[in-house]
């Protein structure tokens, strides 16, 4: 269908700009859109809001019809699984008509809350986001004895954070504009067994990245507090956390392929903090204590990590002992420690499993002595909120395509779980009308790509059904399978929906990964296009209705496959799009740049530079026929600025040879993730179904 020739898109104005390097010269007539404060800039982003509400205007009725069926399977008015912390159980709830969840807790006993204990409300995410047109909470941490809170929060879409602290037995937030405790950009924060002395972690203003940590001591101004520590290499990122048994407080610096971790005793929060070993380029590993021996998850000997132990006295590598080699087909993600036993993390052929390792006094078994199962052919499943470390149990989420999050019980001595909660969902949701399967799509060097699908049986006719394909591919990141009630909307108009496992994401561990970045990153485009071309060469969708979306670096993937073959794609839904590669790329005032160095290349480098050019969606859009696209983006986003996709549209526009509608929408409150309120989110969701109900045909 192509547009009302009565609806003219914007055009945003030539401004020509030109960068030589490496013998090729690039040329960018939109570089001015960089100028946020500019009001030519706003006025333009603005015009393209106005074109794109009024192409969707007919289907207005379609929207509000949508976000009705998906608002019908919310149950609006629900409650978390309480978990323990010390002599509290924790959860959060929501009530219908309210955008944000309400943290509260009750005090209770080992076994769980007492009933007749009063609920008390520690933060009210409604109150807070009172007259904001975005709210987020970022970091909580709450001292041993709970009184104290830390918590912080963003009110822009930015990711900077506000620390606040809230003395939970007054209800009195220290953290006013005016208060001694208020500290902007805030990253992780983690309180010491005294119970008055904070560590927070601050980002550089320019870098974007959290640099420093600073101790703080409660009642004093911040102007006070101490710097613990700077990392002055663009590349880490600081993070401060406690050990699960409490003994120690962590510090953790890490780049996308290098980490470097220290120690200090919690009861000791004025100390030193010792390093357990240093950095080296490309070896990452993770740390975590247990009766004087840290347990650290290291890929020093493998690129899918291995699992050692050292004394507390005597850290380094020289003194690891290993517990769990390192296995070419088996990725250990994580490792989550207690007292008795530890659950070892791990993916295999795609698939995450939770393995059981009991202690024999100081000693692990040498082999795991069970294994949490799973029925379904695609799920994600993953350690839930475990905080207390002297258990006989171990919570985990366990969710597929077809199946709502739910929230287990793990025995340890018995191996049996018990459902705690599975998420509600309301408005007449049949399980047994949909099914979930697991299919391989041959990619050109015939390395097999997973490829996950759902779809209602019912509605299923081979050959017939619309597509649509989502994607990633990029940052060692797995696809999660997850539940989601929205997805009935499509389901139910007989869509099919596939998640395409492709390289360059963590699916199968980190070698997937390495096979998809840097100088094989063309690797995780073509894998798509295997992918979307297998489903249709099998039935699974009609090759001529064939809609595709992908959000952040999958926005990179988007714009890469349709530069490569546009005629495969009806539709194209693009979120916070990296599109603009090179330019970015060779810009290292960019908050982000150089750590992502790592992940794609340098491109002051030839070798780099040349290969990223080969695949940069803005610098290869050329003259031709594209498939329809919604293209949206955030004026806050601080990960993928807003003018990457607003140049991209602006030169889109100049060489599509079709009709095709062609939106750009930015959401001129929010960051990187859109809308913050729950209805608001609902709502973006609404109109992006629609727009690709009506390009698939099914309007």
């Amino acid at each position: 269908m192509t547009q009302n020739p009565q609806l003219q898109p914007p055009v945003a104005r030539k401004e020509h700009k030109e960068t030589a390097l490496h013998g090729t010269v690039l040329v960018d007539d939109y570089a001015w859109l960089r100028e946020k404060e500019n009001p030519e800039v706003t006025a333009y982003l603005e015009a393209e809001n106005a074109y794109a509400a009024a192409a969707m205007a007919p289907l207005d009725g379609l929207r509000e019809e949508l976000y009705q069926q998906m608002l019908s399977h919310v149950k609006q008015t629900d409650v978390s699984v309480p978990y323990r912390d010390g002599l509290w159980w924790y959860y959060t709830r929501t009530e219908e008509g309210r955008q944000y969840a309400i943290h509260c807790r009750r005090a209770g006993t080992a076994t769980g809350p007492e009933t007749d204990a009063p609920e008390q409300v520690i933060l009210d995410g409604n109150q807070l986001a009172e007259g904001l047109a975005f709210f987020s909470i970022g970091a909580t941490a709450v001292t041993d004895d709970g009184r104290w809170l830390a918590y912080t929060t963003d009110t822009t879409g930015f990711r900077q954070y506000t620390l606040h602290i809230k003395d939970l037995e007054t209800g009195e937030t220290l953290a006013d504009p005016a208060a001694p405790d208020r500290v902007e950009r805030v990253g992780s924060v983690v309180w010491a067994a005294d119970n008055r002395g904070l560590f927070y972690t601050v980002e550089d203003e320019e870098q974007k990245r959290q640099f420093q940590l600073w101790r703080h001591r409660l009642g004093t101004p911040h102007t006070e507090d101490v710097p613990v520590y700077q990392d002055n290499d663009e590349r880490f990122n600081l993070g401060a956390g406690r050990t699960r048994d409490g003994q120690f407080l962590v510090m953790e610096s890490a780049s996308h392929t290098t980490t470097e971790s220290w120690f200090l005793p919690a009861t000791e929060p004025e100390g030193q903090f010792t390093l357990v070993s240093k950095r080296e380029d490309c070896h990452e590993y993770s740390i975590d204590h247990r009766n004087g021996l840290w347990f650290i998850r290291t890929n020093d000997r493998g690129r899918n990590f291995r699992l050692v132990t050292a004394p507390v006295a005597t850290p380094g590598r020289e003194f690891w002992t290993e517990r769990i080699p390192h296995r070419d087909a088996v990725m250990l993600e994580e490792v989550d420690m207690f007292a008795s036993f530890f659950i070892a993390c791990e993916r295999e052929e795609g698939l995450p499993r939770l393995r059981l390792w009991r202690f024999d006094g100081d000693e692990a078994e040498a082999e795991p002595s069970g294994e949490i199962s799973f029925p379904e052919p695609a799920y994600s499943a993953e350690p839930h909120i475990n905080r207390i470390f002297e258990t006989r149990s171990f919570r985990y989420g366990y969710q597929s395509l077809v199946t709502p999050s739910s929230v287990y019980e793990y025995e340890v001595a018995t191996g049996a779980s018990t459902l705690l909660k599975q998420l509600e969902i309301p408005g007449g949701f049949d399980r047994s009308l949909y099914a979930s399967e697991r299919v391989h799509a041959t990619a050109p060097d015939g390395v097999q790509v997973p490829v996950s699908l759902v779809y209602r049986k019912d509605k299923r006719k081979k050959g017939w059904n619309p597509l649509y394909v989502y994607g990633y591919g990029s940052y060692g990141y797995s696809l999660p399978l997850g539940f989601s009630s929205n997805r009935l909307s499509l389901l139910d108009r007989g869509v099919v929906l596939a998640y395409a496992h492709i390289r360059g994401g963590g699916d199968l561990g980190e070698p997937w990964h390495d096979a998809g970045k840097m100088l094989v990153k063309r690797n995780t485009f073509t894998d798509f296009i295997a992918s979307v071309e297998h489903l249709t060469a099998v039935g699974y969708g009609d090759p001529t209705r064939v809609a595709i979306e992908g959000g952040s670096a999958g926005g990179l993937l988007m714009g890469a496959v349709v530069n490569l073959k546009p005629e495969l794609f009806r539709a194209v839904l693009s979120h916070v799009p990296f599109v603009d590669v090179m330019n970015t790329m060779l810009d290292a005032s960019l908050p982000l740049t150089v750590p992502e160095y790592e992940e794609w290349g340098n491109p002051n480098e030839a070798k780099f530079f040349h290969y990223m050019l080969s695949y940069s969606p803005y610098d290869n859009l050329k003259v031709a026929d594209y498939p329809a696209m919604l293209v949206k983006t955030s004026l806050n986003d601080s990960q993928v600025m807003y003018w990457e996709p607003a140049k991209y549209v602006a030169r889109l526009r100049t060489l599509k040879t079709d009709g095709n509608r062609l939106l750009l929408v930015t959401n001129m409150q929010a960051g990187h993730g859109g809308s913050s309120g729950r209805y608001d989110y609902l709502k973006e969701i609404a109109f992006d179904y629609a727009f690709l109900l009506r390009e698939l045909g099914l309007v």
